[in-house]
């Protein structure tokens, strides 16, 4: 492998941090970090700036954070750099023809699922919620399209029984990084050839919203153990105890036949917080009311009654 690549590193949260890490380490050379502009957060509403401006500060690069990607002013800049490659890590917007058209080999983007399956922003999310057993990331030439260019590199990689949206996200960022930088490589070495994706066996992984948290315990219990997991962090799993919303970090689904209406308690030792679903019994493991701290459910019980019969909704 000989020489290196001019690359635009484009990129905005954490998942997109060891990529731009990995870049750095890499033998090529990073000339611009495009990033979304700092925007406020939480309930102070802080102006925060992405964590990839963050990392790439520390790194010391160049970086704009513009307001559109889709104008005159941004294509110029870009192209001031002469490219070879833009390098694409859930930077939050799809690129113009223009943009795309500005580097001198293409547009590589990271995905982090197992294209066509899961194109879309939340790959990760809808894995583990639809009870996948492998996901993994992709590196693929970007088009117009949403997450449908030539697929060059993927590697797979097991979702487990515990795991969370969280947990699953640090791996395929870490695994991902490693793809992007070979992927690199491979194109020096003139050793990469790109396939065009089935688009028959493609599927969505749309955004999540708040609201999209809401457990339907008509659901089996397998089946709402995988959503809490899969929205936890975000958007997060919840259920209403009359007007008080109770979010659920954690639970386990008991096989056993039940006959109780679905959201209703059912009766289990005093430290217990089991209901009925469609299909067995959830036990409740982590959970928040609506002004408290995440607790352990013994402990949330202690200062709040769920008597067995109460219906959550």
């Amino acid at each position: 492998m000989k020489g290196n690549y001019n690359i635009i590193f484009m990129g905005t949260p954490e998942f997109a941090v060891p990529s731009l890490i990995a870049l750095h380490e890499s033998s090529h050379h990073l000339s611009l970090v495009v990033t979304q502009p700092d925007r406020p957060k939480g309930r102070g509403r802080k102006v925060i700036p992405p964590p990839v401006k963050q990392t790439a500060i520390d790194l010391g690069y160049t970086i704009i954070q513009p307001d559109s990607v889709r104008n005159e002013e941004f294509i110029k800049c870009i192209k001031q750099h002469r490219p070879d490659f833009l390098v694409v890590v859930a930077y939050g917007h799809i690129l113009s023809k223009n943009t795309l058209q500005v580097p001198r080999v293409g547009t590589i983007n990271l995905h982090a699922s197992l294209l066509p399956k899961y194109r879309g922003p939340a790959p990760i999310q809808w894995s583990i919620i639809n009870g996948e057993a492998v996901t993994g990331v992709t590196t693929m030439l970007m088009d117009e399209g949403l997450d449908t260019g030539d697929i060059l590199l993927s590697a797979e990689e097991k979702i487990s029984p515990a795991d969370t949206s969280a947990s699953l996200h640090a791996r395929l960022a870490e695994l991902g990084a490693k793809l992007l930088v070979e992927t690199l490589n491979r194109f020096l070495d003139g050793n990469i050839i790109p396939v065009p994706q089935n688009h028959t066996q493609a599927s969505n992984a749309p955004l999540l919203k708040k609201s999209d948290g809401q457990i339907d315990w008509d659901v089996p219990a397998e089946k709402i153990s995988a959503f809490i997991r899969g929205l936890t962090p975000w958007p997060g799993a919840f259920t209403f105890h009359g007007s008080n919303r109770l979010k659920i970090f954690s639970a386990k689904s008991i096989d056993t036949e039940v006959a109780e209406v679905p959201g209703t308690i059912v009766k289990g030792f005093a430290d217990e917080l089991r209901v009925a679903t469609g299909k067995g019994i959830l036990s409740i493991l982590e959970i928040q009311g609506a002004s408290g701290k995440r607790l352990k459910v013994a402990d949330f019980l202690r200062g709040y009654r769920l008597p067995p019969g109460t219906l959550l909704k």
